[in-house]
């Protein structure tokens, strides 16, 4: 009797865990809004003081200066008078939706056991009703490359959005591209409690080797026979259908990865991470690759690299002509997300024009994932993905949501801490 009392009550805990943890997404876009008088950046790098933007059937059709065009509003109509628009934020490289509880790994599904994961889908992992998804919206942060973690080759990302039932709804583009850990050219002695000093890594070339050699076995794999899931799961980088996102870090490690590029004739590319490569940008320009550059708000990679270099980094970038884009792992990175409107800001704190630095998370992402034909920026003809701030949406005392709209839903912007910031402000209003 009391075995079944607690099973009774584990089942309790557990429905009532899960219902708890339901969201109810926004409905089909079946309306026509009109938003009239904001600010509106576009994305692009341009901006319109006074703008008049109409959404209809999901889409973006019209985006204009409010005082040179006169028209008939349709829909809804929003005072935006003294707000902002901007497109959706996009956080790149992200665990978004893969882990919930570190400490409970049931819920946690972001990497697999082994090392070359080729045909791993982060998209069938994704969990479209995590606590830690819905707090992005309030940020603006709307689209996310879910990426997983661990191995020499990591798997497949997939790009979400961040109001949906399920991983299905969820989905803007999938399967964007394989995640390859380049080895480390440098590695600390040491222990933990006790690190040593930076050496040469002993087993580079033999891992470098490892991993070439697995490129050219699926390179030659043909298909017939017995199906091998890993060889024929890295056929559409190799064809170049696919982008092969290389993890790298470090001046030299990013000039092996350049002579691999070559070697292997990878078509599609993209560094992510890439500390160092401001010393490499003329290779990176002629070679035409993107970087999605490591996330800023943290510690200069080398000893002898600048104090401020996470936070000028991306300037250094984008100042030489490479394409750039944000990106955020590291430790807590879900968490972090939510960061990537500041951390566009903090590169304006340290020289960049603010709407070009609201490119990197918006229209250069988007370019870089492929999506920039439906996402990035607010142009006619574009997936209504935006949101309406009281003030400057790089700054966290400006970031204040009113509206936000996922091809063109009007989204909710609550969450649970939220609902547990006003639940006890009350309580405490009252004594």
């Amino acid at each position: 009797m009391v075995i079944m009392k607690r099973i009774i009550y584990i089942l309790c805990a557990v429905v009532g865990f899960t219902a708890a943890a339901q969201q109810t997404p926004a409905p089909a876009a079946n309306k026509s809004y009109t938003i009239m008088n904001a600010t509106a950046h576009i994305g692009n790098g341009e901006l319109i003081e006074n703008s008049v933007i109409v959404i209809e059937n999901g889409k973006i059709t019209t985006v204009a200066d409010a005082t040179t065009v006169k028209m008939q509003p349709k829909g809804e109509v929003i005072n935006a008078s003294g707000l902002h628009v901007y497109p959706g934020i996009i956080a790149c490289n992200t665990t978004l939706g893969l882990v919930e509880i570190d400490a409970v790994k049931a819920s946690d599904d972001d990497r697999e056991i082994g090392t070359f994961n080729p045909h791993i889908r982060s998209l069938i992992a994704y969990n479209a009703e995590s606590r830690v998804v819905e707090t992005m919206r309030p940020n603006g942060v709307l689209i996310a490359q879910v990426v997983p973690r661990g191995g020499r080759i990591s798997g497949q990302s997939s790009v979400m959005q961040m109001d949906a039932w399920n991983w299905e709804d969820a989905a803007v583009r999938v399967d964007d591209g394989v995640h390859i850990n380049w080895p480390r050219t440098f590695s600390r002695s040491g222990s933990w409690y006790e690190p040593g000093p930076t050496i040469p890594s002993k087993n580079y070339d033999e891992q470098l080797d490892d991993l070439t050699q697995f490129l050219n076995a699926a390179r030659a794999y043909t298909g017939t026979g017995k199906k091998d899931l890993k060889y024929a799961s890295l056929k559409p980088v190799l064809a170049g259908n696919a982008t092969a996102y290389i993890h790298v870090n470090g001046e030299k490690a990013i000039r092996d990865v350049l002579g691999f590029i070559k070697d292997q004739d990878l078509k599609k590319v993209v560094l992510v991470g890439a500390q160092g490569a401001e010393n490499v940008t003329k290779e990176l320009v002629a070679m035409n690759i993107p970087v999605l550059a490591g996330r800023v708000h943290d510690l200069p990679a080398r000893d002898d690299a600048d104090y401020d270099m996470p936070y000028k980094f991306p300037k250094l970038l984008s100042d030489a002509g490479v394409m750039v884009a944000l990106e955020n792992s590291g430790d807590m990175e879900r968490h972090q997300a939510r960061n990537f409107p500041f951390y566009a800001g903090t590169i304006v704190g340290f020289g960049m024009d603010a709407e070009k630095a609201l490119q990197l998370v918006t229209l250069n992402a988007a370019t870089v994932l492929g999506i920039d034909k439906d996402y990035g920026s607010l142009e006619q003809g574009k997936s209504a993905t935006l949101f309406i701030s009281k003030g400057d949406a790089l700054d966290m005392r400006g970031n204040q949501l009113t509206r936000a709209f996922i091809d063109g839903r009007d989204i909710s912007l609550n969450t649970r801490q939220k609902d547990l910031n006003d639940r006890y402000m009350e309580k405490y209003s009252k004594q």
